[in-house]
């Protein structure tokens, strides 16, 4: 994509095959090189690049693009969204399938015919040397001459000069592995950014000023415009209700479990989920600005906030491939000549030991107590990303936890039903049941669910309605009942002094209650409350971080009070009303005076869990979460985040640390 601006032109791309920071760095001194080209931008997460070409510059857009293939990558003039393949599909996995095969014919020669193997080992050499070999003459060329490619190729090259094509093609092998796995872990990094830029609806029903509909790309929204959001429908865009009532389930921004009633002149947010009413809402933000979009740039800034480590091991590399290559030369060349030693044999040693030194053995060797620290963190469910991830979690003195589906199931529970009327508590159970049966509201289903759990008898309602956001109507033999919340109720009903303090009570104890009454007679018949309960080995897993010295806080985007309550049952200090951004803050502010783990299953969750030194997501959360985390519990389990603290310990610790591994 090209657009010309006061004699510059601001080129755009999507590059193919970036798999980690140092990718990045190559292509950028590539293109630094090139005259005209300058303000280079070149995002590893979303593959897109950007930069600016002086109009009257040698250099021209074909001139980038051939420069950014003969690096291995590939480019397409258009950043589009790409179809994305599995990893047996990709040019690099075809070439370990390749390999593969090739190594395995040559591995069954050998056994037969010894000759024809070395044939066969010396072929898989050459192919398999050719991308890196190829790669690494273009990154001489363009600014690069010592480069991972460079090493990996003269070492595997060297080793067929002196015979030893076997173990040339399992050097060569063993790096297109490290290659193709990284090409996956960073698949995977990119899949949570889609997921998350999915939440907002692609097509937006716009009004016009004579109350039009007209179906628009969301993307094509701007400040002040009128749209119509429809029952079911994901909010297109942040905007303020100019018309309507509904409740909004907000789980993907705020996490709060129990969706929020909203009237005319509240604020809504891309990506919330429309449940029961019509909303004519007013843009406030365009697509590039929204509630979404911003989740998703804290995403790849905190993502970002990563590349020291990476930064250093670009740096190590300029310095240790020519320090490796240079330290061979001497090898071959001194002791022939200071000491009449013979050139065969120090040729041999030389290139032996650049093949020695080739660091796809640095990549892949990973120390004992850390494959094993993996392996058993696997067996019980706990899914580490690496070693680094499994390292630093022993070292976490403070745990940020989310609190909807993390400290608590993520699913509103009945707890309580009370009748206001002779009627028994199952009466009005049943009754609240009928009300609520044609409802999809999760309050709504929470209780039909309570009641066929009971075995209660629901009656059959009719005329079925709802008051968008305030309450649901029906017939329920005969009678015209409505259920709604305990504002509504005491406008539409009767409520005594007793059964307002009732609910007041309930209410404080961080329970949603629904009044059910009577809209002829205006008399309520009763109540039922319902909270999201704490999981129930939570209070038990906060305990055991306490027990091993660790901090344990909750961040989360519901109102302080249900904060309150939930964290006072645990034993936790807590924090509340928290958008993406504020919990970033926070842990950023941690991360200053300790190392800080985070916990969290929601999308919201998503820029703290990369932010934080360890991310942590649960089993049952969104992908967002669990692509972005360093570390999944697979069984939901609270107690799992002290699990994964012990593991880390016992496998940082020598020399006892696999004896305690294997016990674990």
């Amino acid at each position: 994509m090209m657009t010309s601006f006061n004699g510059e032109m601001l080129m755009q791309y999507r590059i193919e095959g970036m798999d980690c920071a140092s990718c990045v760095g190559k292509i950028e001194t590539a293109l630094t090189r090139m005259p005209g080209v300058s303000d280079i931008r070149l995002n590893f997460a979303t593959e897109k690049l950007e930069l600016t070409l002086a109009s009257d510059a040698a250099t021209q857009a074909g001139d980038i693009e051939k420069t950014i293939k003969s690096l291995g990558f590939g480019v397409s003039a258009t950043p589009q969204t790409a179809h994305h393949q599995r990893w047996w599909q990709t040019r690099k996995g075809k070439q370990v399938v390749g390999l593969g095969m090739l190594m395995g014919a040559a591995y069954a020669l050998a056994l037969f015919f010894p000759t024809y193997g070395a044939w066969v080992f010396a072929a898989a050499v050459i192919v398999g040397v050719y991308p890196f070999a190829r790669k690494a003459l273009a990154l001489g060329l363009s600014g690069t001459p010592f480069s991972i490619e460079t090493l990996m190729s003269v070492a595997a090259l060297g080793a067929l000069v002196i015979g030893e094509a076997e173990e040339a093609a399992a050097v060569v092998f063993l790096f297109s592995i490290g290659e193709l796995l990284e090409s996956v872990a960073a698949g995977h990094a990119r899949a949570g950014i889609r997921a998350l830029a999915s939440l907002v609806p692609k097509t937006a029903v716009l009004l016009d000023a004579l109350g039009g509909q007209r179906e628009v790309a969301a993307a094509s929204l701007r400040v002040n415009d009128h749209v119509l959001v429809r029952p079911g429908d994901r909010v297109s865009a942040d905007g303020v209700i100019i018309q309507g009532s509904s409740s909004l389930d907000e789980s993907p921004v705020t996490g709060e479990s129990v969706p929020c009633a909203k009237t005319t002149g509240d604020h809504v947010f891309a990506g919330s989920i429309n449940v029961d009413g019509v909303l004519e809402v007013r843009v406030e933000k365009t697509a590039a600005d929204n509630t979404i979009a911003r989740i998703i740039q804290l995403v790849e800034q905190a993502q970002a906030s990563k590349a020291p480590t990476a930064r250093f091991i670009e740096r190590f590399s300029r310095y240790y491939t020519p320090a490796v290559m240079a330290l061979a030369a001497l090898v071959v060349i001194l002791p022939p000549l200071v000491m009449g030693g013979d050139w065969s044999t120090w040729l041999y040693r030389g290139l032996a030991l650049l093949l020695i030194a080739c660091p796809c053995a640095l990549v892949l060797s990973t120390p004992a107590a850390i494959a094993s620290g993996l392996a058993a963190g696997t067996r019980r469910g706990l899914l580490i990303k690496g070693g680094s991830a499994l390292e630093t979690i022993g070292r976490v003195k403070t745990v940020a936890f989310d609190k909807t589906g993390t400290l608590t199931e993520g699913k509103p529970r009945v707890t309580d039903v009370a009748a206001f009327t002779q009627q028994s508590g199952e009466e009005i159970l049943a009754l609240f049941a009928s009300v609520e049966s044609g409802s999809n509201h999760p309050l709504a289903k929470a209780i039909v669910a309570h009641a066929e759990a009971a075995d209660t008898l629901i009656p059959t309602a009719s005329n079925a309605s709802a008051t968008a956001g305030k309450a649901v109507h029906a017939t329920v033999a005969g009678r015209a009942l409505a259920i709604g919340s305990p504002v509504y109720a005491a406008q539409a009903a009767i409520l005594s002094t007793e059964q307002q303090a009732q609910i007041e009570t309930l209410q404080n104890d961080d329970k949603t209650v629904s009044v059910l009454f009577d809209e002829q007679s205006r008399e309520a018949l009763g109540l039922v409350a319902l909270r999201d309960e704490s999981r129930d080995d939570a209070q038990q897993g906060v305990a055991q971080l306490k027990a091993m010295g660790v901090r344990s806080v909750m961040l989360t985007g519901d109102n302080r009070r249900t904060a309150q309550a939930i964290a006072g049952h645990l034993g936790m200090e807590w924090q509340a009303e928290l958008l993406p951004e504020d919990k970033l803050h926070l842990i950023n502010e941690m991360k200053l005076n300790t190392k800080v783990a985070m916990v969290g299953d929601g999308i919201n969750d998503a820029p703290a869990l990369a932010t934080a030194d360890v991310g942590i997501a649960m089993g049952g959360g969104t992908d967002v979460a669990i692509e972005t985390a360093d570390a999944a519990l697979l069984k939901n389990s609270v107690t799992d985040v002290a699990h994964l603290v012990a593991l880390s310990r016992a496998t940082v610790i020598p020399p006892f640390s696999t004896v305690l591994i294997c016990r674990i």
